[in-house]
């Protein structure tokens, strides 16, 4: 049967390939598209394993609330590159994956993949994966994500930055939630995009934490007072150790910071300023690639090698 171009559009629209690679997939297939579509996949499948081991630490976050703002999804999705990441398709791709968890009762990474994906059960979110590491010739993975659900008093407030390079979501109480609480939220939130927080509060963080940064401040102030002309004595160095852990502490408790927008107050004093019973409980930031190893690339000699030189 001849292959027209009516039906490698149809196949285009229908599994995202390239022009070439659908009009290959049914001339095999003797312009039988359903036949052509699983061509494609199985292809698909036979590069995505090829590509599962290359490192993808680009990428990006995104996230979905819900118009009531009682439930919010923030994801990370990688991709090996940067380009890749700022693709059209595959940022609609990553916010289609966030409202995919939105929507999920999934708590991990590979329970959601296994999932029927919303807006075309007959296929996985694996399967959808699957065929845009064919499609855009990366590896890509779901990396992480988080969900909240949230009562009355209580909403979910999001904020992207960078496109995509970090997200937030945090969960604001109020006894009203009103514009200017919402405000607040998305004021706290870039907060914590800039200055990456790791706790709300000092009664937040874990008294091992506590514990272990003060035995290393100790040995660090005993190390500096052996080596100092003019040795001070125990209960100065004392008062150092539980200075520099207040500092610390103040640099890693979000309510205890800096606010960035007003240097005068700390964030939990800015919250006050909008109302005495605001309150942030929680939090959650991603950077995407973060902590992921990337692998360090000869820029130029992949194109020379690409060009045959």
């Amino acid at each position: 049967m001849q292959v027209t171009a009516a039906m490698v559009k149809e196949l285009r629209e229908m599994t995202g390939a390239g022009m070439s690679a659908c009009k290959n997939a049914l001339t095999e297939a003797n312009g039988d598209i359903k036949r052509a579509s699983e061509i494609l996949r199985e292809k698909g499948l036979a590069a995505a394993a090829k590509k599962a081991g290359r490192i993808a630490a680009e990428g990006l976050v995104a996230a979905a609330i819900s118009d009531d703002r009682k439930r919010g999804a923030i994801v990370e999705v990688n991709s090996e590159t940067d380009f890749v990441a700022k693709n059209e398709d595959f940022v609609n791709f990553v916010k289609q994956v966030a409202q995919q968890v939105l929507s999920s009762g999934a708590e991990t990474p590979d329970v959601l993949l296994a999932e029927k994906w919303a807006p075309d059960p007959s296929q996985t979110v694996q399967d959808v994966f699957t065929q845009k590491v064919a499609i855009i010739g990366e590896n890509i993975g779901l990396r992480r994500f988080s969900r909240y659900e949230v009562g009355d008093g209580e909403a979910v407030v999001e904020y992207i930055h960078g496109g995509g390079r970090v997200g937030v979501m945090l969960k604001i109480t109020a006894s009203t939630i009103t514009d200017a609480i919402i405000e607040a939220g998305r004021n706290v939130c870039m907060q914590i995009a800039a200055m990456s927080p790791q706790f709300v509060a000092r009664e937040n963080v874990p008294e091992e934490y506590i514990n272990s940064e003060t035995d290393f401040l100790t040995k660090t102030a005993l190390k500096e007072n052996e080596e100092a002309d003019k040795p001070k004595p125990a209960n100065i160095i004392e008062g150092m150790v539980k200075g520099r852990l207040a500092k610390q502490l103040k640099e890693i408790c979000l309510l205890d910071q800096e606010y960035v927008k007003d240097g005068d107050l700390t964030v939990g004093a800015y919250l006050k300023t909008v109302g005495a019973d605001v309150k942030v409980s929680r939090f959650t930031r991603y950077e995407k690639g973060e902590g992921i190893e990337k692998k360090e690339e000869d820029f130029a000699a992949e194109v020379a090698k690409a060009m045959n030189v």
